[in-house]
């Protein structure tokens, strides 16, 4: 069987350059590492949608931690490829690797405790995407590498005051030609809102349950002709609500 030059690329992308979501920064004040976060414990990527992994990616670090924020604050999600940084000096899978482009995407879950609720049963709204730039052929995962690591985002202005958690999400799209090799890096922030507004969502989501494996966001090509992973030239919609607007 002869396979595409897409399909060769695809498949030697796929073992390499994964990252953990292990920081929040508050208008560039560094929080420190895994200080209010449910994070993964390893850099492996979540593959199956109807996983409970979804969430908050797989289960390791907790944090008695609630992060206090403000409406209308700078967020950053620092992202590298092991937990601290670099796997090793001039890593060049750090922060991601180049190859693993795709949407990077942010939601909040209201909750009573952001340190005690249990992630499950959740009503989620996406607030932020970066996702693919057609002028430029830059995706969200480019911009995160520019950043050393760093996804910012404002949290809307709109948002009720309270308690939340912030799931923030890489969708690696190298290999999601073939369904079910979409790789996710997910986990969530707690977080505490004040000096909100008065939204309420009236469209929620649910992980498992936003997304489904042949979601076209998720099962998709996103090699042009040349082998270049520029989406042909076409728009990208990311899976998913679109954000919240105030």
């Amino acid at each position: 069987m002869k396979l595409s030059l897409v399909s060769l690329l695809a498949a030697a992308l796929s073992v390499e350059g994964h990252c953990i979501f292990q920081k929040v920064s508050v208008n560039g004040a560094d929080q420190g590492s895994l200080t209010g976060l449910r994070a993964p414990n390893n850099n492996n990527p979540v593959q199956d949608v109807s996983s409970q992994d979804m969430i908050c990616g797989q289960s390791g670090s907790t944090s008695q931690t609630v992060i206090n924020v403000k409406a209308g604050d700078r967020i950053g999600a620092w992202y590298q490829h092991v937990i601290g940084g670099a796997q090793f000096s001039g890593d060049p899978d750090n922060p991601i690797a180049k190859s693993h482009k795709g949407p990077v995407m942010a939601y909040l879950a209201k909750v009573d405790n952001a340190a005690s609720a249990s992630k499950t049963g959740l009503k989620w709204f996406k607030i932020w995407q970066d996702t693919f730039d057609t002028g430029s052929k830059t995706w969200g995962v480019d911009n995160l590498i520019k950043n050393n690591g760093w996804a910012y985002f404002n949290l809307p202005t709109c948002v009720a005051s309270g308690q939340y958690l912030l799931r923030v999400e890489i969708l690696a799209l190298h290999s999601a030609g073939n369904q079910g090799q979409a790789q996710f890096y997910q986990s969530c922030a707690q977080i505490n809102v004040s000096g909100g507004g008065s939204f309420s969502p009236s469209q929620t989501v649910s992980f498992p349950g936003a997304y489904s494996a042949s979601d076209p966001g998720i099962l998709t090509s996103i090699y042009g002709s040349t082998g270049q992973p520029d989406n042909g030239g076409k728009s990208y919609t990311a899976p998913g609500p679109a954000p919240i607007s105030c």
